[in-house]
């Protein structure tokens, strides 16, 4: 992937140098249902690179683990978050639209996520980028708390688009 810029925005690869960073975005926006440190860790050694980063002024504004099952055809935001300092400046949608190219790159026709039924600004952006409902996970959270479904389509890549172009905005099971 290697970066790009949107505006003030810097979208990378996540680096080991970043792990400290991402695990406080992890446990200050999810109280429950975190991502360990040793996961994310295992995470950014993956030779696939499926965590990316958004910086602003080289500091981490937030991230976003994208999952590649073998043998299916879509990809899925496992986590995606954004510090709290960060929301509202286009961070979430960096991550999304960086999460979709993510996918194509890997030939995934879709991108799905879970995202918990009461967080109305990550279900807004989430359609606000193209996604729509399909189901719920009951039960699904360690509260109770039931997960929406969401999925959006990927189209081919064309030849003249920019691979590292921004598409949307998102906000999956996590905060964005």
């Amino acid at each position: 992937m290697d970066q790009w810029r949107r505006g003030g925005l810097v979208v990378r690869d996540a680096v080991i140098g970043d792990l400290d960073a991402i695990a406080k975005v992890e446990r200050d926006s999810f109280p429950q249902d975190q991502v360990s440190r040793r996961s994310f860790a295992y995470y950014l050694r993956a030779p696939r690179r499926p965590v990316i980063a958004v910086t602003v002024d080289d500091e981490l504004a937030g991230y976003v683990l994208v999952a590649l099952g073998k043998g299916v055809r879509s990809a899925r935001i496992y986590s995606i978050a954004v510090d709290p300092r960060f929301v509202r400046r286009g961070v979430g949608a960096a991550l999304i639209a960086a999460a979709e190219n993510f996918a194509r790159r890997h030939r995934r026709e879709a991108i799905t996520l879970e995202v918990r039924y009461d967080n109305t600004p990550a279900i807004a952006l989430y359609e606000k980028c193209g996604f729509r409902h399909f189901g719920e996970h009951r039960d699904y959270y360690s509260d109770g708390a039931t997960a929406l479904r969401y999925k959006k389509a990927l189209a081919p890549r064309s030849a003249a688009a920019s691979p590292r172009r921004p598409a949307g905005r998102t906000k999956s099971q996590h905060t964005a």
